[in-house]
């Protein structure tokens, strides 16, 4: 089923654009601008934020037939929503590759031949965003559902836009900030804004409104996708500095050269040994650094038992999502669908554990 559901999905998120050539004739102000926001949107991904919407929507909605079309077209507001925070993060982030291609701002930055290209490309890929965000609200007003419950779901999505941001700031505040300035609770605040709010918070609660959920579900689904966030961002921090290039689609170095500080990075400065902290932080706050820097941090935080830790955090999280999930008063078959979705993702924890020798294994079902 759930493949299914992504078909449709991409469709949809297809059929929109097409719409939206026609609607704002983007391809007549200049056809770069159109085709780039095209082929950047469609390009080859999880889907796992649309998914989710319809997953909650169909596990509440009272009616158990076929579903109305302007559902699937709502969705991918959040997978447009989704890609105009990617935009800016890549700008913020000086990043070349998202998702094995060019950043948007690489792109455009080929737009005209002029004596400062990279400049243009981050000022164009900006407007460009701000537009991809303007196509997610005109996306979610397509549903065709009680006026009460599209409001308040629209609401909550619009909320989630500006937590997200806020995210952002603080996570740009953090990359120039002193390494012992920053604690446990400022990342997982972070990791909340930016990560959990709109990846997994909004889509579960935003169809369960749009369905006319009870209240203490919607409640719950909110529990949840801060849980199933906040570890979904420690294990993409584990997978930034220990996993390969070919699998996170960008340089392996891309996280430990934006200085992050991530769950990883704070347990290992607070725990570590007076010489191996300077080690550390030398490595931490030189610009430029090297596959070798790379390797003696992989060493650091497997010494420092950082990322047991971390795994740790994971395991707590996902085990209370379990039991959230276990509580719902939605349709058992779409609690297993979203499980499946959710939780399916952490294998990649275990295998990390694996391949580092660390006894710890995240148990992925209800």
């Amino acid at each position: 089923m759930i493949p299914r559901i992504k078909r449709k999905i991409d469709e949809s998120l297809s059929s929109f654009l097409n719409k939206i050539k026609k609607d704002y004739k983007l391809h007549l102000v200049n056809p770069i601008l159109y085709e780039s926001i095209r082929e950047f949107t469609l390009r080859e991904g999880k889907r796992i934020r649309p998914l989710l919407l319809i997953l909650s929507y169909m596990g509440y909605c009272k009616t158990q037939k076929r579903i109305h079309p302007s559902i699937y077209r709502a969705s991918t507001c959040i997978e447009l929503l989704h890609n105009f925070m990617l935009i800016h993060d890549d700008i913020i982030d000086r990043s070349s590759l998202r998702r094995g291609k060019p950043t948007l701002h690489k792109i455009l930055g080929k737009t005209i031949k002029n004596t400062d290209q990279v400049k243009l490309g981050y000022d164009l890929a900006i407007i460009a965003g701000d537009i991809v965000y303007a196509l997610a609200i005109d996306a979610f007003l397509s549903i065709q559902e009680e006026p009460i419950r599209k409001e308040k779901a629209l609401k909550y999505f619009i909320q989630t836009a500006a937590f997200t941001a806020m995210g952002e700031f603080i996570d740009t505040i953090h990359g120039v900030d002193t390494l012992n300035s920053v604690k446990e609770k400022d990342v997982f605040l972070n990791y909340t804004l930016k990560t959990a709010r709109y990846t997994f918070d909004c889509p579960l609660v935003s169809g369960a409104i749009l369905a006319g959920a009870p209240k203490v579900d919607i409640k719950k689904l909110a529990q949840l996708g801060i849980l199933v966030g906040q570890a979904f961002q420690i294990q993409d921090d584990i997978i930034g500095i220990f996993d390969t290039q070919k699998n996170i689609g960008k340089s392996i170095l891309s996280d430990l050269t934006e200085s992050k500080k991530t769950l990883l990075v704070s347990h290992a400065y607070a725990t570590l040994e007076p010489s191996k902290r300077k080690e550390f932080e030398k490595i931490f706050n030189q610009k430029r650094k090297t596959y070798r820097d790379l390797m003696t941090v992989r060493k650091i935080f497997i010494q420092s038992r950082s990322i047991h830790y971390s795994l740790k955090e994971i395991q707590k999280r996902v085990d209370k999502s379990i039991n959230i999930l276990k509580s719902l008063k939605m349709r058992p078959r779409y609690i297993r669908l979203i499980n499946q979705s959710v939780l399916s993702p952490f294998a990649n924890s275990n295998r990390i554990a694996q391949e580092n020798n660390i006894p710890i294994e995240v148990k992925l079902t209800c």
